[in-house]
């Protein structure tokens, strides 16, 4: 294996994590904002 076929793969690695990253912090927000506007319904008569 050639050394730049190790960092093709290494940023390939790196761009997979991120992604997961990312997937999971737009997952938390989202469910925040969901509960959020839940707590505000339930709050409001």
């Amino acid at each position: 294996m050639s050394r730049s076929d190790k960092k093709k793969r290494l940023t390939n690695c790196l761009r997979v994590i991120r992604n997961a990253w990312h997937f999971y912090y737009t997952l938390v927000l989202m469910f925040k904002v969901a509960c959020g506007s839940f707590g505000i319904a339930l709050l409001t008569p």
